[in-house]
């Protein structure tokens, strides 16, 4: 696969909690250099990475992370972080599921939280992180069947923040169980270009990571 279709594909991801403004320009500026699909960033600096690629015409999309990276906020305050987010100009969302509601059976729930933050996100593309490495593999299929009646856009692995990122085998479980128009991001632990070919090929269309762009600049490929 051409290397401009995997960077197509890759949201350029920076969300530690010491992260600084100046290294949010430099993942901005790599983005707009390499053509990735979005930067994902803390919402606290979604307006000003907004402004910052204002105008360029090689900027890329804004995605941010709400209820990150527990998961276990209210729904209500999940709604208002998306809403604050979009308003903010965020181009997409990615949200972490209420995982203890999850194990203990209330997927109606489950899929009416992501109902309601997917409103809140007035259009843009909601992103549903389950964070699999805190799942059993009937949890895992239980979300795939919530997603795909939810009205979300993406299923996501993971936050990059718990046990383990994503797997080849959580994505191709994923690929067997969501249902047709929904799509898949695999993030967390992507640790070099032939990692993610293989996610692309089971049928990731987002990559969560890092390590691409560093892999890209010869740089040493360590984080999310």
């Amino acid at each position: 696969m051409e290397l401009t279709k995997i960077l197509s594909m890759v949201d350029h991801t920076l969300l530690k909690p010491e992260s600084t403004w100046a290294q949010i320009q430099e993942i901005c500026d790599d983005a707009m250099k390499y053509h990735t699909a979005t930067v994902c960033i803390p919402a606290s600096y979604v307006a000003r990475c907004k402004a910052y690629m204002a105008g360029r015409a090689d900027a890329v999309g804004v995605c941010t992370v709400i209820g990150f990276p527990t998961g276990y906020s209210t729904t209500a305050a999940k709604v208002c972080e998306a809403a604050d987010a979009v308003k903010n100009g965020a181009d997409e969302v990615d949200m972490v599921i209420n995982i203890g509601m999850l194990k203990d059976g209330r997927d109606d729930d489950v899929l009416a939280e992501i109902n309601a933050i997917k409103a809140a996100c007035a259009g843009k593309p909601l992103k549903v992180i389950i964070e699999t490495c805190l799942l059993t593999e009937e949890e895992k299929i239980r979300m795939c069947s919530i997603v795909s009646r939810s009205d979300a856009d993406f299923i996501k692995t993971s936050t990059g923040f718990s046990t383990a990122g994503a797997t080849f085998e959580d994505v191709a479980l994923m690929a067997a169980h969501m249902a047709p128009g929904k799509q898949i991001k695999a993030a967390g632990g992507i640790a070099s270009l032939d990692d993610a070919e293989r996610f692309i090929a089971l049928g990731a269309t987002r990559l969560g990571t890092s390590r691409i762009i560093k892999i890209v600049k010869n740089e040493q490929a360590s984080g999310y």
